[in-house]
């Protein structure tokens, strides 16, 4: 793990980077709605253009990563966000005119390179190390620095606002430059697992992925199904609470990204002590699964209950919440990448990835429509995590996913 030290970090700056080019947004929507004067459900399109288009692309990237090296993709797909960053960065500092549009035409640029970039870092850092200890704490730190980027996000999103409405929109691509640069310097190609894996067509390939897909589809699916749910909570409930804060409780600026910190300092915290703690065993990772989506559960249904005067208690119930989500990414994480052999691990994990960005996307667009019902929206989301409780209780048996090692 120490030798492959500068390899990590320089991974894991791609997931950070990615979460504050589309999680820094969500803290300044009400704002962005007030300067471009547009409603909330369009300000939510600037979060669901950028997921929307992914979810189509990640598995053609993950194909292409499994093939061509992961590397390379990377380095393409940030290179394309980078260049989506600029447009609506650009868009919103010079232009007066179709300001929205454009943005929104830079977000979906943005969408297409994202799908090349943090996907493919979850096989990747499967493909760096032989042991699934050091995997599963590989991927701790990588979906620690996930949920880092979430934290500092609503922080530096609200801070950077200050200046300017659009300077979060400038700040992405220059970011995105430094992760270019420290992947081309200090990421090493690891060996392929095959030598005649680049050859293999792509009509086996997708033979390949369907067989293993009709044999070991239950426990892959139950973890595609949890992903998605997941995601579509948290998004969705941060939605919820930074239009709260600002609209009912005049909270602007550092003040309200700081508040919103809050639950996603818990999930922060959650992931990585559940990446250094769930080691290569799959049935630790299936319990932490099973208890975090209780725990977000239970959140979910007392929010429902709570009065939206009662931010404190709203605040507090969400950090319950936060720390099931932190216990169940990382396990999700681990599970499909070491129940997965290295020759199809870039395609399913990349589908995997699909599954959540469908969560990022539907999130935020579902709490606009219902954002005024609050007993309804957390009611959903409750049921979303009673969903991902059962399917981890039924379907994941770790002596199934252990087979296909």
């Amino acid at each position: 793990m120490n030798k492959k030290k500068w390899d990590l970090a320089a991974l894991a700056s791609i997931p950070l980077i990615m979460t504050l080019a589309n999680s820094m947004i969500i803290p300044i929507l009400p704002l962005l709605q007030k300067q471009l004067n547009i409603a909330a459900w369009q300000s939510s399109l600037i979060i669901t253009v950028y997921a929307a288009i992914s979810i189509i692309l990640i598995p053609i990237a993950g194909y292409l990563s499994d093939r061509y090296g992961r590397k390379k993709i990377i380095i393409i797909g940030l290179t394309i966000v980078t260049v989506g960053g600029a447009i609506s960065g650009l868009a919103g500092w010079l232009l007066k005119d179709h300001v929205y549009l454009i943005i929104l035409f830079g977000r979906f640029i943005q969408g297409i390179g994202s799908a090349g970039a943090f996907p493919i870092v979850i096989p990747f850092v499967g493909d760096m190390f032989n042991s699934d200890e050091q995997v599963s704490e590989g991927l701790g730190k990588v979906e620690t620095a996930n949920t880092f980027g979430k934290v500092l996000s609503p922080v530096l999103g609200s801070a950077l606002a200050l200046i300017a409405w659009y300077v979060p929109l400038v700040t992405i691509p220059i970011i995105c430059i430094i992760s270019i640069v420290a992947v081309c310097f200090l990421v090493k190609t690891p060996k392929p697992a095959t030598q005649d894996q680049n050859k293999q067509s792509f009509k086996n390939f997708v033979k390949s992925v369907k067989s293993l897909l009709i044999e070991q589809g239950r426990w892959i699916y139950a973890i595609f199904v949890s992903g998605c749910l997941v995601m579509f909570i948290l998004f969705g409930f941060l939605f919820y609470l930074s239009s709260t804060l600002e609209d009912k409780y005049h909270f602007e600026g550092v003040i309200k990204g700081l508040l919103l910190a809050i639950p996603l300092s818990a999930i922060c915290l959650a992931s990585y002590v559940t990446g250094k703690t769930i080691g290569k065993k799959k049935s630790r990772m299936k319990w932490c699964l099973v208890i975090g989506s209780s725990l977000l559960t239970g959140s979910m249904v007392m929010s429902a209950f709570i009065h939206s005067t009662s931010i404190t208690w709203l605040i507090i119930i969400l950090v319950v919440g936060g720390a099931g989500i932190g216990l169940m990414l990382p396990s999700l994480d681990s599970l499909i990448t070491e129940g997965i052999e290295k020759e199809k691990r870039g395609t399913i994990t990349s589908l995997y990835s699909s599954m959540r960005l469908i969560g990022v996307a539907l999130g935020p667009l579902i709490t606009s429509i219902i954002l005024t019902k609050q007993a309804w929206l957390f009611g959903i989301f409750a049921l979303c995590g009673i969903v991902c409780c059962t399917v981890s209780l039924i379907a994941i048996k770790p002596e199934s996913s252990a087979k296909s090692e």
